[in-house]
């Protein structure tokens, strides 16, 4: 039996047993700048597997991409299971699709459909209009296939997104555990700006720096970039070259905003950060962990470091474009407790400090106890109603109706992350998971081609601990990645042609659980704010 191909959206997934489709034309529309994408699936239902390799052509000014569309096991379904909010619903458990090889030709197995990724990106020598994309099939058996994507660029500019941060945390220490480096030898400074490069590329401009070891998510495997000398009883020397060789390498590979080390230990705010002595190799901590967030010892530290912060910020014109943390995501009267009390002591050492944490109390931002909070988007539109002025995030939660971008969660409604951002005048957007490649909370290596909820389903979702793969020299994209930042585009298309939040065509965003997701009403509403500004 012949090989099956045909084209499909870069919204919709191919699962193994998904049947062959129709091959109905597909058109895209963008802007100039705009990357888009879309899918060559194949499929045969009989005879020996064979090799498919694919070609695309474009025309002058018009690059493409070709990547092949991997498979990895997905155990169970993300909770709480809404049939019309999931996606592989008969597929799962099974195989689902998620990172994107590079790689143009695979390996076709009888009865199981596999596709391809191919993305588009336009230069300034291409002109405006109607462009055919060719995309030929060769199978090691039989004929070639042809297939046609219209392509319709219009004479609209895309402008890079503005005032709009996004972070997402990246992880030093899975870099060195993954790649067998030791911080921070040369083998770990050639992989990183690979991964500023694709974070850059998706649409992130802010970075986790860190310059102590994050207190996030369990005691982690020492990344601090600052070397700490004692000189002294209570007197610290500090070396900040491998912090400035970070932070220029960052800016080369389009990163313009830091992220530094949350100052105090996370979810209660009860004690000083772990810092250790040169830069950890042998983890000979400064003081003992349970030292006190506001205690003498540690305030004798910050005494002398925040002053020689603000100098490296400054001479490094960093100050504007650096976010601050006391510590994330503080729960209940005794955690507040501690937070103002390590606020007050940040106040009283840099006042010239701005913090933004991680919360979702109200209270936090009614209060002023934090400068910019940054809630959960399932509180986040009650900051907004109030006029408090914040970012927003989600991590393992919530989920449901709510926005996402999981292994289960459908392409489209991934998609309207930038769409549902853009609605509402929030400040920026902070996850937690670019490369959390561990089991939860420990320093346990996992296989993320095999492990994707950090052996904690179902309190971490499947997808959520991490957006990219490790590559034999650098990330691999996943298809959500690829989604979300073709989001992050709508968001940049959005701005540049002035919508106001309140046309009548954002209206049917009515909250982070109420919205369009649907790919139709993706594709209309952005083919009228290309017309509009072409009128």
């Amino acid at each position: 039996m012949a090989i099956r191909s045909w084209i499909t959206s870069s919204l919709l997934r191919n699962f193994p047993s998904t049947p062959a489709g129709s091959g109905r034309p597909l058109q895209l529309d963008v802007a100039r700048n705009e990357r888009a994408s879309f899918q060559i699936a194949v499929r045969q239902e009989s005879g020996e597997p064979q090799t498919v390799h694919v070609e695309v052509e474009t025309p002058t000014g018009i690059t493409a991409c070709v990547r092949r569309v991997g498979y990895v096991p997905m155990l169970h379904h993300n909770t709480p299971l809404i049939p019309e909010d999931t996606d592989g619903l008969d597929m799962i458990p099974g195989y689902v699709p998620d990172p994107l090889f590079d790689e143009s030709e695979l390996q076709l197995p009888t009865a199981e459909t596999h596709a391809f990724w191919i993305t588009l990106n336009s230069t300034r020598r291409a002109d405006p209009g109607i462009h055919s994309i060719q995309v030929r099939i060769f199978p090691e058996t039989g004929r070639a296939r042809n297939h046609t994507v219209k392509l319709v660029l219009h004479d609209v500019a895309l402008r890079p997104r503005k005032q709009f941060p996004i972070t997402q945390w990246f992880y030093n220490d899975a870099l060195l555990d993954y790649y067998g480096c030791t911080a921070f030898d040369e083998r770990f400074w050639e992989i990183l700006p690979a991964y500023f490069r694709n974070m850059s590329e998706h649409g992130q401009d802010t970075v986790y720096t860190p310059v102590f070891t994050p207190p996030l998510d369990g005691v982690k495997r020492p990344t601090q970039l600052l070397r700490v000398k004692k000189a002294g009883k209570g007197k610290y020397q500090f070396d900040w070259r491998d912090v400035e060789r970070y932070v220029k390498l960052a800016q080369r590979c389009g990163l313009k905003n830091y992220e530094w080390t949350h100052w105090f230990t996370q979810w209660g705010v009860k004690n000083a950060i772990r810092i250790y002595a040169d830069q950890g190799v042998d983890e000979k901590l400064l003081w003992k962990p349970e030292t006190g967030a506001t205690s003498r010892t540690y305030r004798n530290f910050l005494s002398q470091f925040m002053p020689q912060l603000h100098r490296f910020l400054s001479a490094n014109k960093l100050l504007k474009r650096s976010f601050f943390h006391v510590s994330d995501e503080p729960h209940g009267e005794e955690a507040k407790a501690n937070y103002i009390a390590a606020r007050s002591l940040l106040r009283e050492l840099a006042p010239w400090m701005q913090t933004m944490d991680a919360l979702t109390e109200i209270g936090y931002g009614r209060e002023h106890l934090t400068d910019m909070p940054i809630p959960s988007t399932r509180t986040a539109l009650t900051f907004h109603e109030e006029g408090i002025p914040s970012w927003c995030y989600y991590c393992c939660g919530p989920r449901g109706r709510f926005v996402q971008r999981l292994m289960d969660t459908p392409l489209p409604k991934i998609r309207m992350n930038g769409w549902l951002f853009y609605r509402w005048p929030f400040q920026g957007f902070l996850h937690w998971g670019y490369n959390y490649w561990y089991r939860s909370q420990t320093r346990e290596l996992i296989d993320p081609f095999t492990v994707q909820d950090g052996h904690k389903w179902p309190g971490w979702a499947y997808g959520d601990t991490f957006r990219v793969y490790p590559g034999p020299a650098g990330p691999i994209d996943s298809l959500r990645w690829e989604v979300f930042a073709e989001g992050l585009q709508d968001y940049a298309l959005m701005q540049s042609c002035a919508i106001d939040r309140n046309d009548k065509l954002l209206l049917p965003l009515q909250s982070f659980e109420d919205f369009p997701r649907s790919e139709k009403w993706i594709r209309a509403a952005r083919l009228k704010i290309l017309r509009g500004a072409q009128s």
